[in-house]
């Protein structure tokens, strides 16, 4: 019965969370789980919570009983601009992007079905190339269409997830991934994308793949960690076959992970994690946008598409327990910035630039044994410029900035 009604919220709590998410390392999360947020994202070597299924599954028969149900206030501050074209620079201008607040929440759930091996759930999201431009003076945009410019992503995962123990300290567990994509444009009918002011709206597409992981404890100060996520195949976005590479594909990269944690006092927990993301598996990510000067049509295998390259991301954190109530957290988060200076006007849609994040966080423990965890992000400003695509103006200069801010609030229930 138990395992029932396991399985029954599994089910619903892939359906009921919109899981809509942005991004800080490219597309990625800088941490899922309010606590690895904390903690700059270090979370590979760490089993505080039931987001293994997006972090490492094999912590889940460390974590123990407990239900976490949370929500980020997500803040990217986005502007582009355009200098020195040619022809009466009639796509010259500067705008900063709308839509500047989203709501991202985060669910775990797991059970230990006996001392060696549990079963559990994540449900977390990805997101990020979402942006929103109002039209220049002349009612065009940077990328030639007609009215509001901007692109929107959003990624939901759903990871029930198994863990059991080889041996007292160490384990492996494995997450098959399910996962579902939505997808819009609007603006770019100079592509091709819709028609005078009508855009194509939302398309959605489904897929698969898997997480496996593995943690051992070594001493009993030092945890090791580390996970492998597959790339997930997705289906197509048939609206989208004259945009994305390869018809319309648009898949989740793979990704790896590997961690460290170190308790250097019984008090006082450090943690290092280190992350590589091969956007370069994905055509639609990876390929060149110059691709479209040789001239490989949008939609084509070899078309053009946003020039992101793989990213190495460094992730450290600190977790120190005051008292019994009070646990606070710092971090730190480096990630390569994905984009080049010659895909910057590709990229005005997908600005995903920013590299480096601090954060903070605190958990408090209640009476009743249950978590209250708050964090903070802020990712620092950063400016990509290159040379506009000939089709916008030849001789012109784009530029991309972002920085970002984001507060989250989680509560947890141990059972």
């Amino acid at each position: 019965m138990k395992l029932k009604k396991l399985i029954g919220l599994m089910t619903v709590a892939g359906f009921a969370l919109p899981g809509v998410a942005m991004a800080t390392n490219g597309y990625f999360s800088h941490g899922y789980g309010m606590k690895a947020k904390g903690m700059g994202g270090a979370a590979t070597a760490m089993a505080d919570d039931a987001f293994g299924g997006a972090n490492n599954p094999a912590s889940m028969v460390f974590a123990g009983d407990r239900l976490d149900l949370g929500v980020d206030l997500f803040s990217p501050k986005r502007s582009a601009s355009r200098t020195g074209t040619a022809a009466g620079g009639t796509l010259n201008g500067n705008e900063n992007s709308d839509s500047n607040y989203f709501a991202v929440p985060e669910f775990g759930y797991n059970k230990l079905l006996n001392k060696d091996l549990s079963l559990g759930v994540t449900v977390y999201g990805n997101g990020g190339m979402n942006s929103d431009y109002a039209p220049l003076a002349n009612g065009s945009n940077f990328m030639g269409g007609a009215g509001r410019l901007g692109v929107d992503l959003m990624q939901l995962i759903v990871a029930p997830t198994v863990a059991f123990k080889i041996a007292p300290n160490h384990s492996i567990g494995i997450s098959p991934l399910i996962g579902y994509q939505r997808f819009k444009a609007e603006g770019l009918q100079g592509f091709g994308v819709g028609t005078g002011t009508n855009n194509l709206g939302y398309d959605h597409s489904y897929g698969y793949g898997v997480r496996v992981g593995y943690m051992g404890k070594i001493t009993p100060t030092i945890t090791i960690g580390a996970a492998y996520a597959t790339k997930m195949n997705m289906q197509k976005f048939d609206k989208y076959k004259g945009l994305f590479a390869e018809q319309g594909a648009f898949d989740i990269p793979e990704n790896y992970d590997l961690g460290i944690a170190f308790k250097a006092t019984p008090d006082l927990t450090l943690a290092l994690d280190y992350q590589r993301i091969n956007y370069s598996g994905v055509k639609s990510i990876a390929n060149p946008s110059t691709n479209i000067l040789l001239g490989y049509p949008l939609g084509a295998s070899n078309g053009p598409g946003f020039g992101w390259q793989d990213v190495d991301v460094w992730k450290l954190g600190a977790a120190y327990q005051y008292n019994k109530h009070w646990t606070l957290r710092a971090g730190y988060n480096h990630g390569d910035n994905p984009i080049q200076a010659r895909d910057v006007t590709f990229n005005i849609i997908a600005p995903g630039v920013v590299k480096d994040h601090a954060t903070l966080g605190v958990t408090y423990l209640t009476d009743s044994g249950n978590e209250l965890t708050v964090s903070y992000m802020h990712a620092f400003e950063n400016t990509v410029s290159g040379s506009t695509i000939a089709a916008f103006g030849s001789g012109g200069t784009d530029t991309i900035k972002m920085y970002q801010n984001s507060f989250g609030v989680a509560y947890a229930w141990k059972m």
